[in-house]
């Protein structure tokens, strides 16, 4: 008996540019053992910078170049193209990921006559109602939802009105020797001393992230805490409006911007404190990324982040939108380093045992195996 023939499997997301469900795309792409799958991948945009690590390791990548994807009629022109693309490639699976992907994805796949359809749900998003309508209506051209976390796929459910026997719950992963054993930053460059108390934030500048939560907070305990700086690495949207709140907070000394940065790793090493306003998630990569450093970690209680932190045992949790529970959080975690420092080490243990891509990608392995029917 012959060696099954591997069978040819495509990823589709909007774009390649460095996000948490990007990097998480090319982690199950690269990772999907050969012997079983032939992984390509489709992005509905322009290229971008993580394509070339795909192709570095043998994964075709297609760019379709749509402009105003998040048009209705540039999303329908980049489904045009899409099944074009769909019925060259003739794959046996198509996975999507994010929302524009995953809605242009199963339109084209019927078109295109792909067998088997997965979409990739990695937020809880409360954007607008219209999206979550979307979902619905189009939900029987999919096979399977792959939720990024119980808290995902349990809106999905209830807010969506999806099925709930479609729905799949597989998790984050994350490289944990990367960020284990990352060498602490110099944060001088930013005029940060080396006593600060030192408040990091990670993440794009979004009204989803809440950053002005988090600078609100640090306004209410900073003249009690003279060593206390804070370091936001990302950009987006709210650059202007945190630049302008960190004036009206008279906080100029002690609010450093850094943009975007690689050297994420050491940035978390280098911190006190690992912060997280955010108002929705799915499974916050960061986190993970925090939880591998081993920095302590205080949190707001949103989707994906209480499957990784219990409460008083491996991290802080606070309710969204709560500016003085943050603010007295983050104080607590300062003034007693003790107990933070021990539920870092404790959740680091955790990550590193339950949270590797290894894990995650054996995971979508079996799922894809499951859907497919294999004869020699």
């Amino acid at each position: 008996m012959s060696d099954p023939v591997p069978l040819p499997i495509c990823f589709l997301i909007t774009e390649l540019d460095i996000g948490g469900a990007e990097r998480a795309l090319v982690k199950i792409a690269t990772g999907l053992p050969r012997e079983r799958w032939t992984p390509s991948v489709i992005c509905l945009s322009g290229r971008g910078p993580l394509a070339d690590p795909l192709e570095q390791a043998g994964v075709p990548v297609t760019c379709l170049g749509a402009n105003r994807v998040f048009s209705p009629s540039g999303l329908w022109k980049a489904t045009v193209e899409l099944t074009r693309e769909l019925r060259r490639q003739q794959p046996r699976i198509l996975q999507t990921f994010l929302f524009h992907a995953n809605i242009a994805g199963r339109l084209a796949a019927r078109r295109a006559g792909v067998p088997h359809v997965l979409s990739g749900i990695r937020v809880a998003d409360r954007r607008g109602r219209w999206r979550l309508a979307v979902d619905r209506w189009t939900e029987r051209l999919v096979e399977k939802h792959v939720c990024v976390s119980r808290g995902v796929a349990d809106f999905c459910v209830r807010q969506s009105g999806l099925s709930e026997d479609k729905v799949v719950v597989i998790p984050n992963g994350v490289d944990v020797e990367k960020y284990r054993d990352a060498e602490s930053a110099d944060l001088s460059e930013f005029n940060i001393p080396t006593d600060a108390e030192v408040l990091i934030a990670v993440g794009r500048l979004d009204p989803q992230k809440d950053p002005l939560l988090l600078l609100e907070a640090v306004a209410r305990i900073a003249g009690a805490r003279p060593k206390l700086h804070l370091l936001f690495v990302g950009d987006g949207p709210l650059r202007g409006s945190i630049d302008e709140s960190v004036r009206r907070l008279g906080l100029e000394a002690r609010v450093h911007l850094a943009g975007w940065r690689a050297e994420v790793p050491q940035f978390l090493k280098a911190a006190t404190l690992f912060v997280l306003p955010s108002r929705w998630e799915g499974m916050p990569n960061v986190v993970l990324e925090a939880a591998a450093t081993g920095v302590p970690i205080v949190a707001t209680e949103t989707e994906g982040v209480r499957e990784i932190i219990e409460p008083g045992r491996t991290g802080t949790l606070v309710r969204s939108g709560d500016v003085e529970g943050l603010a007295n959080a983050i104080a607590a975690a300062l003034d007693d380093r003790s107990l933070p420092l021990q539920m870092g080490e404790t959740l680091q243990g955790e990550v590193t045992e339950s949270f590797t891509w290894n894990s995650v990608v054996a995971q979508y392995d079996r799922l894809y195996e499951s859907l497919v029917v294999r004869r020699s």
